[in-house]
């Protein structure tokens, strides 16, 4: 390894612990007291799941609130992150399974109308191109509730407005989008993820991600026929239903389609979006990471990302993780060179969680002495 001057550390949040911000600090905080000599550059990332928001914010987007419905009709507080015309909003915000009242399932009623509402609240405080992360949500109902939030008329045979979430998508019998599409007008609307699933089927959106928030095996068929019962009022042309990625977020990634939006890889949006190739071009060495650093990471998950995009640059790459599965071979064939991670410093996974950021800082420690000394990048991670 050349000699090391600058380092961009670059992790993804630890998931359910601590956000990307609070890891970059915490070693920074350690190479500053082994490396001080060394430029450290600050850059949380996030692959269009939660932390999406963060890592705009930590890119200097401005903090904005609405208070929107919650996946279960309760008042929610949701944030978003604009700088200018452009605004960077995460389905997780509004309507992901952190938001659920007590953390109880609610596969049948979770709506995403408070998205919908989000992005209305966005586009009134003056947004023109709107960055939608899709990931971490606690619906099935195909964005119906999305729809809604932006004025959407979906009603039952009584000529009433359907309820929320799956059961309520059931009752579906006409629709009519022409108010959601005007208030769109004129809009640039992206939907960033990272999932390639069709809208229906067995890799559909009630098939893959509905027992991640409460479907039974038995009712997983019931609800792709609902689905499909919908799509085919709200897509009777099928253009949208089996795009890729229509079946992101319980079938958010629709309804998005259904209003216009470009899908595009959540990890690339985010990557632009914060200026990730213009610091990567300043390092010498890439620090990554995530709360797992497992055989998902490998599928296109921001660390992984980075670890691509600095190897195609020559630049070394080591990450941290909460926990490390991936095997050596695994994690030199991804880009990276080093790894630690903190359940085996610990000694526990408790431990990991409850001392977090002061284990981040040991790590940080040894990174700063590895980043100066290392002849060369090793390929063998170490606790």
């Amino acid at each position: 390894m050349t000699t090391t001057r600058t380092v961009l550390i670059a992790p993804d949040k630890f998931k359910g612990t601590l956000t990307a911000a609070q890891v970059v600090a915490a070693l920074a905080a350690g190479i500053a007291r082994t490396a001080p000599q060394l430029e450290v550059l600050s850059c949380p990332i996030a692959d269009g799941g939660d932390g999406t928001v963060d890592a705009a914010l930590a890119a200097g987007y401005e903090e904005h609130h609405a208070e929107v419905t919650g996946p279960t009709g309760e008042p929610w507080p949701a944030r978003w992150a604009q700088q200018g015309e452009t605004a960077v909003l995460e389905l997780a915000e509004t309507v992901g399974l952190h938001a659920l009242p007590g953390g109880t399932l609610a596969p049948r009623t979770a709506s995403t109308r408070g998205l919908g509402e989000l992005i209305h609240a966005a586009i009134d405080a003056g947004a023109r191109s709107l960055l939608v992360g899709l990931g971490g949500s606690s619906s099935t109902d195909a964005g119906a509730g999305l729809l809604q939030g932006l004025g959407a008329r979906l009603l039952d045979k009584s000529g009433a407005e359907i309820g929320p979430g799956l059961d309520g998508l059931a009752a579906l019998h006409t629709a009519d989008l022409t108010p959601a599409l005007a208030a769109m007008d004129g809009i640039e609307l992206v939907a960033a993820n990272d999932v390639t699933n069709p809208l229906l089927g067995a890799d559909g959106a009630a098939a893959v991600y509905g027992p991640q928030k409460g479907l039974s095996p038995e009712e997983i068929g019931p609800a792709d026929e609902i689905l499909a019962a919908a799509a085919s009022l709200l897509d009777p042309d099928a253009v949208h239903r089996d795009l890729t990625g229509a079946g992101a977020a319980g079938g958010a990634g629709f309804a998005l389609s259904l209003l216009g939006a470009a899908q595009r890889s959540g990890a690339d949006a985010v990557f632009a979006l914060i200026g990730f190739s213009e610091l990567l071009a300043r390092a010498d060495a890439v620090v990554t990471g995530e709360g797992k650093l497992d055989s998902q990471t490998l599928q296109g998950k921001g660390p992984a990302e980075v670890a691509r995009l600095a190897r195609e640059k020559g630049v070394p790459v080591a990450a941290v993780a909460g926990a490390v599965t991936l095997e050596p071979d695994a994690l030199g064939a991804a880009g990276i060179g080093r790894a630690w991670d903190l359940i085996t410093r610990a000694g526990s996974f408790e431990v990991a969680v409850a001392e977090g950021e002061r284990l981040l800082t040991e790590i940080g420690e040894e990174l700063g002495t590895w980043l100066v000394t290392a002849a060369e990048q090793s390929a063998q991670p170490t606790a």
